[in-house]
């Protein structure tokens, strides 16, 4: 199934439903079915996702606490032709998860990976905001540490932005970052995940 034309496997990205499982691409379904082995941020949360689409692909188990071992051993199942599937418990990998760290692995030992889309948290949040939609900037989970969730906050420009974080740390992000920075809004998809 390798989209390189090469001899070893391909690491797919697939997005996965932030909220409501018909999020889920045509596509993604596919190829959850097709590869050889899934990489789950939580297997005990994937496999809902997986049994209501009606998917028996093996699973494997990758996250923060296993990611340097067990994306040593991705890693070697692609180099040997197999094709995995990484998936977070809701969006896209790679995004404030250790699906970073796997594709880092992956480019340099020369495996391809693709990217499978689906749902983010961010693009939607932002698209339903009114805010201007032309430029604007992404912070992933701002620090518990006070000092450093100011220092990341006034980092930032004039560009609007996504913040994702957990509720705890949010409340004074305004009277940090400025009238400039709207809450997201607890309705809105992602607004209360924290991992």
């Amino acid at each position: 199934m390798s989209e390189y034309g090469n001899t070893s496997g391909t690491l797919y990205l697939c997005a996965t439903p932030i909220g409501n499982l018909e999020d889920m691409t045509l596509r993604c379904i596919r190829i959850l079915k097709e590869v050889d082995v899934i990489a789950a941020e939580d297997t005990r949360n994937s496999i809902k996702l997986l049994n209501h689409f009606e998917i028996r692909t093996p699973m494997t188990s990758y996250h923060e606490y296993n990611k340097i071992e067990k994306g040593r051993r991705l890693v070697e199942r692609l180099l040997q032709g197999e094709d995995i599937a990484l998936i977070t418990d809701a969006g896209t990998p790679g995004i404030s998860d250790p699906g970073e760290e796997l594709v880092q692995m992956c480019r340099e030992a020369g495996v391809g990976v693709t990217a499978v889309p689906g749902a983010a948290a961010c693009i939607t949040a932002l698209t339903v905001s009114g805010l201007p939609t032309r430029r604007f900037a992404f912070e992933a989970f701002l620090p518990a540490d006070k000092k450093e969730r100011q220092a990341v906050l006034e980092e930032r420009d004039s560009d609007h932005g996504a913040v994702r974080g957990a509720p705890q740390t949010c409340p004074d992000a305004r009277g940090i970052a400025g009238d400039s920075w709207e809450p997201q809004d607890p309705s809105m998809p992602g607004a209360d995940e924290e991992a």
